[in-house]
């Protein structure tokens, strides 16, 4: 799993900067268009054909891309910018890589059953993923700041100075209650599941011992509590009767971090999930030693193993219907791709709307996305700096929380910072550090709204949004860090996030509130047309869109397929 320092802090380069030339080249008989600092020499003709065409490359349709080519479909991705990896995909500024979004993660190089479901797909397309372990975060609350340590005793410690006795004894509450569940909440497979009745066989039927068996040690007090599994986790706690205001603001920042809503608005079985991965004895949190391109890497890896194709700098300008059907996708150079058995769209659902003819598009369908609450954008700084004069012990993750009382989920409130080459150093030239630090899902789109990008106002406004950040990276990093010595400054801004994600309106992604409102399926109202991604179910995170994107690929596929896969890799 990941949490949105993780999650989807969702950026491209900001605008004027120059983006990182690829240098992946397809050995397949795709076109690759390869970016780099002067325009392609040649253009290649392509065979305009493929079982599936994917739209977007952001981790979920690589996913499902990877996937349908393990399962000997004939499999292209289409994407619109010269790198590939959407949120997760990362860039080069003066020997500085990085990350555009995700950056902590946990379950990387999980195995079984009860996997990440990323580490699911790459495990069934035979890919490894080296990363560094570590076991904490630095946190600087109201209360004070300290080191924040996962695992099942360690964080009692710092219940006991920061927030005294009545905080470790509902925090140990806490635990009794949802680590037991967690083996209902993982009984599933998530590569086990698909979108049609083919689910019964895959997924109800080869699991039902395992579901069986941990409803029976749960016993029945426990059985009652899974049935909360797709309620929102505030009313576990609610259930629990935990009243500590530390305890609840700490449970509404993990739930933030892990999906953009506090508490009340992610779903039990998400936050179970990520209780039994940081709370377990032994458990570890992992950055790839390449960063987040080594993910992106490796699913290509798979995917072109298996003989599917990637074309970089193909933008489409529609999704193309007839009789009824998706047949394909129109680029802007012009050229039509025909998909023979689906499309698939990675695209959020506001901007897959907009790639769809207007009259083949059913009303209900285009209220509903429109009617669709979204999440507010993103502020980012990128710096790049000399490490002499910062401490040793500097480490790779650092959360600021400025005031509890207006809550995690308000603006210029919480900013999280990430310093990679801590762990990983090979991200920034020899004595070097590169950070990237923000504000995840809380600035106002509106305030940037119909801004010119060169003018006065636009960079006065990033000056001003971005302030806060700063002061958080100088309380994190300590004398030892000065802004004026950064070799690189980047501020993006949800301008950026609009342009270079070409995410509607710079947005997170849908603002649904768990028991009140459901991430859309897979399927929609055009058949062969399909959607993956954080516009889906299971929702925004790297592991549910992960997900997402298997569902989608074994939905493609019979369930004889899909059985033999999941044979394949042990689960």
């Amino acid at each position: 799993m990941n949490m949105m320092m993780g999650v989807g802090s969702l950026r491209y380069p900001p605008p004027g900067l120059p983006l990182v030339p690829s240098e992946r080249v397809s050995s397949s008989k795709w076109k690759v268009q390869v970016a780099s600092s002067s325009p392609p020499s040649t253009t290649a003709t392509v065979t305009a054909e493929a079982d599936v065409v994917v739209v977007g490359s952001g981790i979920g349709g690589l996913c499902c891309a990877a996937l349908l080519a393990r399962y000997e479909q004939d499999v292209v991705v289409v994407e619109s910018h010269d790198q590939p990896g959407g949120a997760a995909h990362s860039f080069d500024i003066k020997g500085y890589k990085f990350d555009s979004g995700p950056s902590l993660f946990s379950g990387l190089q999980s195995r079984g059953p009860q996997a990440n479901p990323l580490a699911q797909v790459l495990d069934a397309l035979g890919e490894s993923l080296p990363c560094a372990t570590y076991d904490s975060w630095m946190v600087y609350i109201p209360e004070g700041e300290f080191l924040s340590r996962i695992g099942p005793t360690e964080f009692f410690k710092d219940l006991e100075k920061y927030a005294g006795p009545n905080a470790v004894q509902e925090w140990k509450k806490l635990l009794d209650a949802v680590l037991p569940l967690s083996t209902a909440a993982m009984a599933l497979p998530p590569l086990s599941i698909r979108g049609d009745l083919g689910v019964l066989s895959t997924a109800a039927a080869r699991y039902a011992p395992s579901l069986i068996k941990s409803f029976v040690q749960m016993g029945p007090q426990g059985a009652l509590g899974a049935t909360k599994l797709l309620r929102p986790f505030s009313e576990v706690l609610d259930g629990l009767e935990l009243k500590d205001p530390f305890i609840r603001n700490w449970i509404d920042l993990l739930a933030f971090l892990l999906a953009g809503v506090k508490t009340n608005g992610i779903l039990s079985a998400e936050m179970i999930y990520m209780f039994a991965e940081w709370y377990k004895p032994g458990c570890c949190l992992e950055y790839p030693l390449d960063g987040t391109a080594a993910i992106v890497d490796a699913l290509i890896r798979g995917l072109e193993k298996f003989g599917g194709r990637i074309s970089l700098r193909s933008h489409v300008e529609k999704i193309v219907v007839e009789n009824g059907r998706a047949v394909g996708v129109k680029l802007r150079s012009g050229q039509f791709i025909r998909a023979k058995k689906a499309v698939v769209s990675n695209a959020s659902m506001w901007d897959t709307l907009n790639l769809l003819p207007k009259e083949v598009i059913p009303k209900s369908y285009s209220d509903r996305i429109k009617s669709t609450p979204q999440c507010e954008s993103f502020m980012h700084l990128h710096l790049g700096f000399d490490a002499e004069g910062i401490r040793d012990d500097l480490g790779i993750h650092h959360i600021v929380v400025n005031d509890w009382g207006r809550g995690v989920d308000a603006d210029q409130n919480v900013v999280l910072i990430s310093v990679p080459s801590v762990l990983s150093p090979n991200l920034a030239p020899p004595g070097k550090h590169v950070l990237h630090a923000y504000m995840p899902g809380t600035e106002p789109f509106e305030l940037w709204e119909g801004l010119d990008r060169t003018s006065a106002e636009y960079r006065k406004l990033k000056a001003e949004r971005s302030e806060v950040m700063w002061k958080a990276v100088e309380r994190a990093l300590g004398e030892g860090f000065k802004r004026e010595k950064c070799e690189v400054k980047l501020v993006g801004s949800p301008l950026t996030h609009e342009r270079f994600l070409r995410r509607n309106r710079g947005t997170y992604g849908p603002a649904l509130q768990a028991g009140k409102e459901t991430f859309p399926g897979h399927s929609t109202p055009i058949p062969h047309l399909f959607c993956c991604g954080d516009s889906t179910f299971p929702g925004i995170g790297v592991p549910a869109v992960a997900a997402s994107g298997a569902i989608v690929a074994n939905s493609l596929v019979s369930v004889s397929q899909h059985s033999q896969l999941l044979d394949a890799i042990g689960i």
